[in-house]
């Protein structure tokens, strides 16, 4: 057996380590996989027969492979039309790389061979790999199997897979099965042969489960997997299912490609949902509804998981990317897509409203100068976990909204599908995508979204009055207010006054000048100009103070839709954040909204006050009676309008924002738990410890995941900061599941700041030992990017120079650019002149 711990030298392996793909002169074609999982001892015994094509002469076989131990004994080669059979002279595993080296003595025959490989490994507890994840059956703990391989290889082959498994297990895989024999306390399941599919979506969950099941109109038989007991939580899912199985096969004109959709809740699971083709699994949270418990948000979210989900079986699964450079192809228009099937199943959502926040999260993150193009080399396979982030889910997502809106729908729509038709059971690269768009259009497609993929950041749009024209000056927009030289092709869209009086152009240049004196100009107050109309496009939009004057009149009097108030306030927040706008402007514009009843618009006003409430409580600690009265002020209307009760027939947006809090703003009414836990939370202390202990209690009930999730994040929130250690030592223990304790780091409040940081000090060798994939990062980042002096960016770069991680740097280096933002806006504030009298004006006025 050779350890996939063996500390290697051999010069033959060198050539192969530190690539960020496996060579091409051999290449895989069909897999026949056998495993054998111990649920008992955690173990797991398999063999593998992969066809592999052998297209340029070499004595080597490259694989990936990670945490297994390979029997040297089993590995053999047969080539075609031969009886000759090569066996390896040295097989070296490097774990670092992932990578299995197979050497033989002789050169390899071209053409297609079988490989021959028997293997055993651990069902480990890090939530990749083939893993185990534990769950509750009458009381008694069980293990489970699941896999989880992405991110991983993306080349292409089919899978013939069999399970040996107790006979008692319900045992999945991505296709439907075929055969199963039961030979006393064993069965031997055998599955249907694959289509041609990316390696990295092969899914294999064994364990104890009930299902709800239904078919789509054509027949494609759709379940959803749950705990025994938990299957009625799984019905709204199913419903979300069959019906966006349907509005994909319309929109893409190409019907699901498999005979069979399973999805199925993982107790223990490190993203989101993975998209395994045929076999979708899920965190529990984003899987389960329940109508009596389960918040609105909670079904929202639910809702977008699923439909982001399926829409990979169409966009990563059925055209799969050619590489992780390209990563965004397949997370970006899902993210879109998500939306669009959404919107047609639950209209009165307003989702794209809501899709907003998306866009803010791309701006926020692409204004970072440590921030990455859409398309972004990757050089290590270590270093792919990081690109799944927010430019490539949210701002990938929106520059194809923004596409989309250049392109007119029906053109964008018949153009995608012939893009998933030529490219069906392969790779693509974006070029490849462009060139159906393109085609399908007759516009500079490749032209204008390169400037969007291929370089990071985006512009901000000055506009500004002269002459009665209007000036256009794009620049390079960062958060910490320095200057860059980009520039890009920018879809313009404005408004005068109405939405009736519309106009578009493409911004090439760094500037320009439009006349539309007639257009737009009156003397009149109401003739606004609103720039980004429905904030469909990427950037953002700085105007000239009698522009600004002209839209906090239109905001005031509710002549401007919720997308469009939404952008003008985001805009404004990020400007002064950059310091290239005063906060007493943020200010007076913020009052603006003081009847702001829409829930997107209000719920990003509330994030708003927290951030703003942060970084004046480090500025100017003086202010923060006044800052705190304006806030209430600010929100005494939509609260005393939403009320604490809920309404019958009310709205699934005002449910929604029922569930919204700020714990500076104590007049806003908690709608049930998570609120109430948060405001709770506040008055809780060392020595005033009931409410704390008490919700320990229902975190520790077997209940809702939903609630767990609700009471992680919200312990964390007290002032108190020796509670807030407790509760991050806490969320380290065995009781809370590892994907769970993301939610404690992120709550935090500013208080606790120090002594989250402290923790994170303490803990990262364990953290960065027990947490995989997504999660290791975002403790860096939900740790350190609130901090907000020079000092701190000093005390995290020494912490981190000696614990340096390919997973970690990206996130790393945003988190402390996001520090020195907060530190230069503190400067900023504090030197900030007449803002106390400003703030006092606001915080008393009279309405």
């Amino acid at each position: 057996m050779v350890a996939a711990t063996k500390v290697l030298s051999a010069a033959t392996m060198e050539q192969f380590k530190k690539q960020p793909r496996l060579p091409k002169f051999a290449v895989p074609k069909r897999y026949d996989l056998r495993l054998k999982p111990d649920l008992s001892a955690c173990k797991f015994t398999g063999s593998v027969s992969v066809d592999v094509d052998v297209v340029a002469d070499t004595r080597f076989i490259v694989l990936n492979a990670a945490e297994l131990s390979i029997n040297t004994g089993s590995v053999s080669f047969s080539p075609p039309d031969s009886s000759k059979v090569f066996e390896p002279s040295k097989v070296y595993l490097d774990e670092e790389d992932e990578i299995l080296v197979l050497d033989f003595a002789d050169t390899l025959p071209l053409g297609v061979g079988i490989l021959a490989i028997g293997f055993e490994g651990t069902l480990n507890d890090k939530m990749n790999g083939f893993y185990r994840s534990i769950y509750e059956h009458h009381g008694e703990k069980k293990n489970m199997a699941v896999t989880q391989f992405e991110p991983g290889d993306a080349s292409r082959a089919t899978f013939k897979i069999t399970l040996d498994v107790p006979s008692e297990l319900v045992a999945l895989s991505n296709m439907p099965v075929i055969e199963e024999k039961v030979n006393g306390p064993l069965k031997t399941v055998s599955y249907q042969e694959s289509p041609v599919m990316s390696t990295y979506l092969v899914a294999i969950v064994v364990g104890l489960f009930d299902y709800v099941e239904d078919h789509t109109p054509d027949g494609i038989k759709v379940r959803v997997y749950c705990q025994v007991g938990e299957a009625n939580q799984g019905k709204f899912a199913l419903e979300v299912a069959v019906g966006t199985l349907g509005l994909y096969k319309d929109y893409f004109d190409v019907p699901y490609p498999l005979p069979k959709l399973d999805m199925i809740a993982i107790p223990d699971f490190s993203s989101g949902a993975m998209e395994n083709y045929g076999l979708v699994t899920y965190r529990e949270t984003l899987l389960h509804y329940d109508e009596q418990h389960s918040a609105a948000a909670n079904k929202q979210g639910v809702a977008t998981a699923v439909a982001h989900e399926l829409a990979h079986q169409w966009f990563g699964n059925l055209v799969t990317m050619e590489w992780w450079t390209d990563l965004w192809l397949n997370e970006g228009f899902a993210t879109w897509v998500s939306y669009l099937a959404t919107d047609s199943l639950f209209p009165e959502w307003k989702i794209w409203t809501q899709f907003l926040d998306e866009t803010t999260n791309g701006l926020m993150l692409d204004g970072l100068a440590a921030s990455h193009p859409i398309e972004v080399e990757v050089n290590h396979a270590a270093e792919i976990d990081e690109i799944f982030d927010d430019i490539s889910y949210s701002k990938g997502a929106s520059v194809i909204r923004m596409l989309q809106s250049y392109l007119g729908v029906e053109c964008f729509q018949k153009s995608l599908a012939s893009y998933i038709k030529k490219h069906a059971y392969s790779n693509a690269k974006t070029e490849d995508l462009w060139a159906a768009l393109e085609e399908g259009s007759d516009e500079p497609v490749t032209k204008l979204m390169n400037t969007w993929t291929k370089q990071k950041g985006y512009p901000v749009v000055s506009v500004n009055v002269k002459d009665q024209k209007l000036e256009f000056e794009q620049s390079q927009f960062f958060s910490s207010g320095s200057h860059g030289d980009g520039q890009w092709v920018v879809p313009i869209t404005f408004c005068c006054g109405s939405y009736e009086k519309k106009k578009s152009f493409l911004l090439q240049t760094k500037l320009e000048t439009r006349d539309v004196n007639e257009f737009c100009f009156d003397s009149n107050k109401s003739s606004w100009i609103k720039l980004n109309v429905d904030q469909t496009g990427f950037y953002r939009v700085k105007y000239d103070e009698e522009l600004a004057a002209r839209l906090r009149y239109a905001i005031e009097n509710k002549h401007l839709t919720g997308t469009d108030r939404f952008g003008i306030l985001d805009d404004s927040f990020a400007l002064c954040m950059a310091r290239q706008l005063p906060l007493t402007s943020l200010l007076t514009l913020m009052a603006a909204y003081r009847e702001e009843l829409e829930y997107t618009v209000l719920s990003n006003l509330i994030s708003i006050t927290r951030k703003v409430g942060r970084i004046v409580a480090d500025a100017r600690p003086d202010l923060m009676d006044n800052i705190n009265q304006f806030f209430i002020n600010l929100f005494r209307y939509s609260a005393e309008m939403l009320g604490w009760d809920a309404k019958q027939g009310e709205s699934h947006l005002d449910a929604m924002l029922r569930g919204e809090n700020d714990r500076n703003t104590p007049l806003l009414p908690p709608d049930t738990r998570e609120a109430a836990y948060v405001a709770v939370m506040q008055s809780v202390t060392s020595s005033n410890r009931t409410s704390f202990e008490s919700l320990l209690r229902v975190y520790r009930e077997p209940d809702l995941s939903h609630e767990q999730t609700r009471i992680l994040g919200s312990l964390s929130s007290c002032p108190d900061p020796a509670i807030v250690h407790e509760v991050l030592k806490f969320s380290l223990s065995p009781e809370v599941r590892k994907q769970e304790t993301i939610y404690a780091a992120a709550g935090v409040s500013k208080e606790g700041r120090e002594v989250a940081w402290t923790w994170l000090k303490d803990n990262w060798d364990f953290i960065a030992k027990t947490f995989s994939g997504y999660l290791t990062p975002s403790f860096v980042s939900e740790v350190v990017s609130p901090f907000a002096s020079f000092e701190k960016v000093k005390e995290v770069e020494e912490f981190f120079a000696s614990r340096e991680m390919p997973a970690i740097a990206r996130t790393l280096k945003q988190s402390e650019k996001l520090v020195n933002i907060n530190a230069n806006w503190v400067e900023s504030i504090q030197g900030e002149k007449n803002l106390g009298e400003a703030v006092q004006e606001l915080a008393y006025r009279k309405y």
